[in-house]
């Protein structure tokens, strides 16, 4: 009988039988072996710990890199709103996002087709983008992609690993890889939503404030400069524009536009880009503003501006009538994408009750300032009373007649102005409030101790809106 248990003198007759060459190589293979055992439970360990997405993504470049013996390496996710991939890149302290369309490149390529990529010769491939490598100063030499794909079989993305160190990328290097990302796949997906309910939270808090702060503002030209500095920076552009439509002269014109440039823009409500967003009540999302025929590059000559991309967005009133557009410019990190449109639809509708309540609070200024103007010109004296029968108002023939100053009589009560002999217009001012008809007094007086002044005096009601 065989026993099945190997003695130690067994295993040393077994490993002499072997020659010093295959035991390296066994020891190498088995090395090798622990090496991606390791990298899997890094995985684990090391990916599973956070929600953050940006420490998420660093680690697992780092565990990818090293278990596949590469200088470096990148993962690319997919964005859905722009069907980009996009990648973050640390620079010091700040996290710069690469984008690129999802088909587009090598990593387009293995994203679209679903299946990994081994390159020996990087430069020998026409689907290489050599930019990267005369921006950073590196040499890729080979490549290593791979999709990353989750346990149903979602495309997230696709992981990259360039230049391995010590011979070629292998089919056994695109299977690890893949089970790398596969393993890390689930926590991917919790860090982006984790993200994306983040970002949510903080756009509604962030709209809650700059709502309440334009909300505050009736000066329509403090109020036009404060939506401007507000849409520029809950979009994370450079610039803003609000242009407002001037009915009398059929065109939109922008009060103040943010930064350096012109103080004051006219121009057709038809033409241009944001002419075609004004009559065409629909917003328009320009990722090129160079290639679009409606764009004017004539401000861009004159303030030596460049102009990217654009977003403008109709502002309308609850009729539906649009009194104007915003307009965005530049957006950092790439074009804008539906969020922006929708966060901009969405300020858009609170800027419109602001500038319309400015409007408002600014005619009823001017009314103000007409009558006041009326009022100071008229050689007739009038006296403006509360419905408590406190002085509100004393024009300056009143003050002439009564031989009153203006801080002596506002807010006293009537009955120090018209007393004892002159108490009969007391009467004709309770009679009015009681009746609310006009009470007429023709050819009297208003005495002022032995002097007395010979007056016509109309008594009327004041009504408010409510009647």
């Amino acid at each position: 009988m065989f026993s099945h248990r190997l003695r130690r003198r067994d295993v040393d007759e077994i490993l002499k039988a072997l020659s010093a060459t295959n035991r390296e190589e066994m020891l190498s293979k088995v090395g090798e072996v622990l090496r991606r055992i390791s990298a899997l439970l890094d995985v684990h360990h090391k990916v599973s710990d956070t929600l953050s997405l940006d420490v998420m993504l660093a680690r697992l470049i780092e565990i990818i890199a090293d278990a596949l013996d590469a200088e470096r390496g990148t993962l690319f996710l997919l964005d859905p709103s722009t069907k980009e991939l996009y990648s973050r890149v640390a620079i010091g302290d700040l996290v710069r996002e690469i984008r690129i369309p999802s088909d587009s490149g090598i990593a387009g390529a293995v994203f679209s087709g679903g299946q990994p990529i081994i390159i020996h010769d990087a430069y020998s491939d026409p689907r290489f983008n050599p930019e990267v490598d005369q921006q950073t100063g590196s040499r890729t030499r080979s490549i290593l992609c791979a999709p990353l794909i989750d346990r149903f079989g979602r495309r997230l993305g696709v992981s990259q690993v360039l230049n391995k160190r010590r011979g070629r990328f292998v089919q056994e290097d695109s299977g690890l890889l893949q089970a790398i990302t596969a393993q890390a796949a689930g926590a991917i997906e919790k860090a982006q939503l984790h993200e994306r309910v983040e970002k949510a939270r903080r756009e509604e808090a962030q709209m809650i404030e700059v709502t309440g702060a334009i909300s505050t503002e009736l000066q329509l030209d403090p109020l036009l400069r404060k939506i401007m500095a507000v849409t520029t920076e809950i979009l994370d552009a450079d610039r803003s524009t609000l242009l407002l439509f001037d009915e009398a002269t059929d065109e939109l014109w922008s009060r103040v536009a943010e930064g350096e440039g012109i103080k004051e823009i006219r121009f057709p409500a038809w033409a241009g880009i944001a002419g075609s967003c004004f009559k065409g009540r629909k917003p328009v999302n320009i990722p090129d503003a160079y290639a679009d025929p409606r764009f004017n590059p004539e401000v861009d000559r004159r303030t030596g501006y460049r102009t990217r991309n654009i977003l403008c967005m109709p502002l309308l009133n609850k009729s539906g009538a649009a009194i104007g557009v915003t307009q965005v410019l530049n957006k950092r990190g790439g074009p804008f994408e539906d969020a922006d449109e929708a966060r901009l639809r969405a300020f858009s509708s609170q800027a419109v009750i602001a500038i319309e309540d400015a409007r408002l609070f600014e005619d009823v200024l001017n009314a103000r300032n007409y009558s006041e103007s009326i009022l100071k010109s008229l050689s007739n004296g009038v006296v403006t009373l509360s419905a408590s029968r406190g002085v509100i108002k004393v024009n300056p023939a009143a003050q002439k007649i009564l031989r009153v100053a203006l801080p002596d009589v506002v807010d006293k009560p009537v009955s120090m102005l018209f007393a004892d002999e002159n108490a009969w217009v007391l009467a004709s001012i309770a009679k009015v409030a009681e009746t609310g008809a006009v009470d007429i007094a023709m050819d009297t007086g208003i005495r002022f101790g032995r002097e007395e002044v010979a007056v016509n005096l109309t008594t009327v009601p004041l009504i408010d809106i409510r009647e």
